[in-house]
């Protein structure tokens, strides 16, 4: 998912302005400097496209000089870690005395501002 996720935020971008490039903000005159444009963006898209591949081929064989190498060559030597949301209606408790204390003093004044009686 994070693969999918990661390559999905880097072409998007790139097909989006490439189209608004070349449809001239809705005039539609297309000329040989859009075309490049899109050209750029398809090379673009293409190159992470494999090295995004080459990344998680290398972290799956454990291989760290191809993982290392393809990083390094996007901009970062780890790839992005994207977290899962909480659901909905969840409450994050943490285990310190302190910060516990903060997230139930935190609960209760949401609660009383809300209207509640608990």
């Amino acid at each position: 998912m994070n693969l999918l996720a990661s390559i999905l935020r880097t072409l998007v971008p790139l097909v989006v302005g490439w189209v608004v490039t070349i449809t001239g903000a809705i005039g539609i005159e297309v000329d040989s400097t859009a075309v490049a444009g899109g050209v750029t963006a398809a090379v673009t898209a293409v190159y992470y496209l494999l090295l995004r591949l080459a990344e998680q081929a290398a972290e799956r064989l454990q291989w760290e000089p191809l993982r290392l190498v393809a990083g390094v060559l996007l901009g970062w030597a780890r790839p992005p870690q994207y977290k899962q949301p909480s659901p909905a209606g969840t409450v994050q408790v943490h285990l310190d005395a302190e910060a516990f204390g903060q997230d139930l003093h935190e609960i209760i004044r949401r609660n009383i501002r809300l209207g509640g009686s608990r």
